[in-house]
């Protein structure tokens, strides 16, 4: 289970030192071995393998005649790239998905539960004050009456 967010830095290569809080459990968990992907809010998904591959196989297997579908299929699935954490901890993010998410040096590493986010540090800023962390419009039904 991943949560927290960390503010890191990529490096001059575009490498990326996962937080060593999380290195264990995905060293047992996939061997290190991880998906990048694009997400529609301009932020990457980064899946242990063993996490993404069933998402890759659900999506392939909807119709591809659904444009919206298909827009889904092109970003998630087009965009994925297999990458192996190395032996200090750190992951290669490309320069295509770094471009995509307009990721430089500061960026933000976000737990999501059984996979994290990647943002642009001022990208995450802005949405943190824009959603008041709530989302936009507020909490969605399903959530009425939770209490935290």
């Amino acid at each position: 289970m991943f949560r927290g967010v960390a503010q890191l830095n990529l490096d001059s290569k575009g490498r990326l030192a996962v937080p060593a809080r999380y290195r264990d459990t995905l060293l047992s968990r996939c061997s290190g071995h991880l998906v990048l992907t694009a997400d529609s809010d301009r932020c990457l998904l980064i899946y242990p393998l063993p996490d993404w591959e069933p998402i890759e196989q659900k999506l392939m297997q909807l119709s591809s005649f659904n444009a919206r579908i298909r827009e889904l299929q092109r970003r998630l699935v087009g965009y994925a790239e297999d990458v192996q954490m190395d032996g200090t901890g750190r992951i290669l993010v490309s320069s295509a998905l770094r471009g995509y998410a307009q990721l430089e040096k500061n960026v933000v590493l976000v737990g999501q539960g059984n996979k994290f986010e990647l943002w642009n540090k001022d990208g995450w800023g802005q949405l943190m004050d824009k959603t008041g962390g709530a989302g936009a419009g507020g909490l969605p039904p399903e959530l009425e009456g939770f209490s935290l």
